[in-house]
């Protein structure tokens, strides 16, 4: 069946000629890890700026893409995504969790990154079309869910630094489970000292791809040191805490106040984030958005002062921090486990998310 369209563009459904069989992918399903096992269809919206912009919309099957070898973001790096989760309810019916926020998002990408910007109603429902016509891939393990991951690419064959004038707009998803192995584990954070993240001015705050390849080499370097994450500092002073490769930071200290870095362009404003910190307030924490520097982290976990350290994000959701480790040595969070409120704050968010507890925010869109 499909969904009704409230997006003013027809979407083209391609038959897939092989789905994946029942029971071959119920049996997938059991283990799915994080990013490895894929559904049977995409999303495909071309824009053209010389066609009056976004068209030709399809659902079909999930199929490699043909690119020119002059397509502008093998050479120019034009490339914007997004991560979303659909996830199971209580009564088998599935939901999104503040997917309007993932839109916008994409759209400040877009800006930053010279890419045109797709409606958000159109970015909408094509999540709604993916979802509905591969519902059955959603896991029904615990920390299951649907991962969905829209991304936008420059396409038209060039070699000349301008913006493109054709993009493709691509929705793909991914049945996983928990994003570290072993679960919901304290972490071990290695402090890059050698590379930086985002400097002022630059692409930090954008969803972009180059982001992330740059923090592969000092991830790397934090897994040779036995670490799961790396932290990132700042790029002028090197001292100040920015977010890891992936995931915003969250401190807890014993006075009941909490400090997340501060939104300045150079961090990934987390949808995760901006839910964690209006859920910590109503615990009655106060949270503040301030500078927190490497020094002061030290400090405070030494003195006891800091009672827990927490990532967040859309992948790992609520993970608390246990040890951190670099060139200046090693401390400790509290215990070094998981501390009450990350596990209380974690538990209210996913309840949330999976129609476990109420949600008096607004936050879930059922599908």
């Amino acid at each position: 069946m499909t969904p009704f369209n409230r997006a003013g563009m027809d979407f083209e459904h391609i038959p897939h000629p092989a789905p994946v069989p029942g029971e071959t992918r119920q049996q997938a399903l059991l283990d799915p890890g994080f990013g490895k096992l894929f559904t049977d269809h995409m999303v495909v919206i071309d824009y053209d700026a010389d066609k009056g912009g976004w068209h030709k919309a399809t659902l079909g099957p999930r199929e490699p893409i043909s690119l020119d070898p002059a397509a502008a973001v093998l050479h120019y790096a034009q490339e914007i995504f997004e991560g979303m989760k659909a996830y199971k309810q209580g009564d088998d019916s599935l939901a999104l969790f503040r997917p309007e926020q993932n839109a916008r998002r994409f759209n400040d990408s877009a800006r930053r990154m010279a890419m045109p910007e797709l409606p958000e109603e159109l970015f909408l429902e094509s999540i709604r079309q993916l979802v509905a016509i591969d519902r059955d891939w959603v896991p029904t393990i615990p920390d299951g869910a649907l991962y969905l991951r829209p991304f936008m690419f420059a396409s038209e064959a060039f070699l000349g630094v301008r913006p493109a004038r054709q993009y493709k707009y691509i929705l793909i998803a991914s049945p996983v489970g928990g994003y570290f192995k072993g679960g919901a584990k304290a972490v071990k954070i290695w402090v890059s000292r050698n590379y930086t993240r985002a400097a002022p001015g630059g692409t930090g705050a954008a969803k972009t791809g180059g982001n992330y390849a740059a923090s592969l080499v000092p991830q790397a370097e934090g897994i040779e040191h036995g670490c799961d994450q790396v932290v990132f500092l700042d790029a002028v002073e090197k001292k100040w805490i920015e977010e890891l490769g992936g995931m915003n930071l969250f401190f807890v200290f014993d006075d009941g106040s909490v400090i997340t870095p501060p939104l300045t362009g150079t961090i990934l404003p987390g949808i995760t984030r901006d839910s964690l910190i209006q859920l910590l307030r109503e615990e009655g924490l106060t949270v503040r958005e301030e500078p927190y520097s490497i020094d002061q982290w030290r400090a405070d976990a030494t003195s006891g002062r800091l009672l827990e350290t927490m990532a967040c994000g859309t992948a790992a959701v609520v993970t608390p921090v246990g040890t951190v480790l670099g060139p200046d040595g090693e401390f400790h969070i509290g215990s070094g486990g998981t501390g009450q409120i990350t596990n209380k704050i974690r538990e209210k968010l996913v309840g949330i998310q999976k129609g476990a507890v109420p949600d008096t925010h607004g936050w879930t869109v059922k599908l």
